[in-house]
């Protein structure tokens, strides 16, 4: 008879979300002894928590803090941050913590596991993920997207698959520490989630971790950071780098409308393989080129052939709400990039096009956007501003691009993007794009990004139907 090794042992879960319930069943059906402590205590908690009672899971609704006696084991969800009173108390007391990747990785069959294809970086993530995912379909596998998109991942290593694209925040990494995937990819780095790392060098420290020993190290080449990461990480088994230049040998790049390889070849130095057309990218943009040659450089690391690679891109389906083309009216492009929360991806966005009429606001979650308004002011045609911290973004604008205009739409109510969306197409001409890239956090008007995102879309599907 086998015994598991997590029978009878006492397990903190810590976050009733998607992936503390997940990790409580999986631990459950193992025999440890398991309850899940969350803050929260209302009507849909408690549907929760009543399913988990049926597993034989104790949960403990409305104590966020307290850390149930006997514990040996504290599994996290990623909100949680490192100083929430139940997490310093573990440490405290020298109990183990992970969170539900590491406890992922430690549940992994001992033979014939997946392999793990694992995907970092500020932005670009959930993109790579589901571009990577639909090349390895194309190749035959049986492949699965996981992470902070899909199947929560304790549950997906369970499953038959030939391999997993994983996707993982800063926050999952920080509470991994012996995770080793076959290939891994940090697509860039820019400040985010700073509040709760505490530092911008253990936000990058928490990213580092994917590069693991025996990793293939697949690096953004035109990334300071992310090259920084590959050349220092120790012990990985190779480094192979991706550019929007002509690529060097041990590189992917672009040639003239070509995607190509030039590090995952026979003879790297003198041979290269064709893997798409820069058209087969879409939404087109540079940085969803980049993405398409990291997802490429993940593919071909684990052996995925080049038409693979070319069929996989064109099978993918971009999500919503990502440089998304909402409808061209009266001559004016709109576009919906509502994903783009901090300055790094709504840079990444204005210089996909020009000129712009740029709609930006929300909350800035204390990140400069200085920077951000001087490399994009040459491209702009003017600047709609809305949500809480527009007045930052303002300043900014009356330092770096004083001839600017800017309309300043300080309503709140159900029907402030209409407005947002008639000054903008009040401020654009003929051939400009008007981009939501909002630079900000949704919270202080809408429930999320997609629901500022989706009023986008109606706002704009209003004025479509007006101009008709």
């Amino acid at each position: 008879m086998t015994t598991s090794p997590w029978d009878g042992l006492n397990v903190c879960v810590a976050g009733l979300g998607v992936s503390g319930r997940a990790a409580a069943r999986v631990l459950a059906a193992r025999g440890a002894r398991v309850t899940i402590v969350e803050a929260r205590d209302d009507d849909e908690w408690r549907r929760h928590a009543a399913d988990l009672t049926g597993r034989g899971v104790t949960v403990r609704l409305g104590d966020g803090e307290a850390l149930p006696a006997g514990t040996g084991l504290v599994v996290t969800s990623p909100g949680w941050r490192p100083d929430a009173p139940l997490l310093a108390a573990a440490a405290a007391a020298g109990i183990e913590i992970v969170g539900e990747v590491e406890l992922a990785w430690r549940l992994r069959p001992a033979e014939g596991a997946a392999p793990w294809l694992a995907i970092t970086g500020t932005d670009g993530k959930t993109t790579v993920v589901r571009m990577l995912a639909c090349m390895l379909a194309a190749a035959g596998h049986k492949a699965l997207a996981v992470g902070n998109v899909g199947t929560p991942i304790v549950e997906a290593v369970t499953e038959p698959n030939d391999v997993l694209a994983v996707e993982l925040s800063s926050y999952q990494l920080h509470w991994s520490s012996s995770l080793a995937p076959a290939a891994a990819t940090v697509l860039n780095i820019a400040p985010d989630h700073l509040d709760w790392h505490g530092s911008m060098d253990a936000y990058v420290a928490a990213k580092a971790k994917i590069f693991a020993p025996g990793t293939v190290a697949v690096y953004n080449a035109d990334d300071a950071t992310s090259t920084a990461l590959a050349e220092t990480a120790e012990g990985v088994a190779r480094r192979a780098g991706f550019t929007l230049r002509v690529p060097r040998p041990g590189e992917l790049g672009v040639v003239e409308d070509l995607l190509v390889d030039r590090a995952f070849t026979a003879d790297p130095a003198h041979e290269a393989a064709e893997l798409a057309a820069v058209d087969d990218v879409r939404p087109f943009a540079p940085h969803n080129v980049a993405n398409a040659l990291a997802a490429a450089g993940l593919a071909r690391a684990f052996g995925v052939p080049p038409e693979a690679v070319r069929e996989g891109l064109r099978d993918f389906v971009p999500d919503p709400h990502r440089i998304q083309h909402v409808a061209d009216v009266a001559g004016v492009t709109y576009i919906n990039d509502s994903k783009a929360t901090q300055p790094h991806a709504a840079a990444a966005s204005l210089a996909a096009y020009e000129p712009v009429v740029w709609i930006a606001g929300g909350l800035l979650k204390g990140l400069d956007v200085d920077d951000l308004v001087r490399s994009c002011a040459g491209r702009l045609r003017g600047v709609v501003l809305m949500g809480r911290d527009r007045h930052r973004i303002a300043a900014a604008l009356a330092r770096h691009a004083p001839d600017v205009p800017v309309v300043d739409v300080a309503d709140t109510d159900t029907g402030a993007m209409d407005r947002v969306v008639t000054e903008a197409a009040g401020l654009a001409r003929p051939g400009d794009t008007v981009l939501l890239a909002p630079v900000g956090a949704s919270f202080d008007m809408f429930a999320n990004y997609p629901a500022r995102g989706d009023a986008f879309i109606a706002a704009v599907e209003r004025l479509a139907g007006d101009a008709r």
